[in-house]
């Protein structure tokens, strides 16, 4: 099992980072209780645009939640 690097709150979505089998990159396993997403991401990236993949998570949640509710501007 691959070891937990860091773990927070994203507003209701949990975030947990963990190590890969790739010594240059991180799995990011998100989970707001209703959707779950899982992606790597370049260690480097993670260290120094962490504020920036933090912004690109709650943007895909949020779109994911106006997507089922058909508030998508899609139209």
């Amino acid at each position: 099992m691959s070891k937990e690097v860091d773990s927070y709150k994203l507003g209701n979505i949990q975030v947990i980072i963990s190590e890969t089998d790739d010594p240059n990159k991180f799995n990011v396993d998100c989970n707001d209780g209703t959707y779950h997403s899982e992606f790597t991401v370049r260690k480097y990236e993670y260290e120094n645009y962490k504020r920036h993949m933090n912004q690109k998570i709650k943007n895909g949640y949020k779109a994911q939640y106006e997507e089922e509710s058909g508030d998508s501007d899609n139209a």
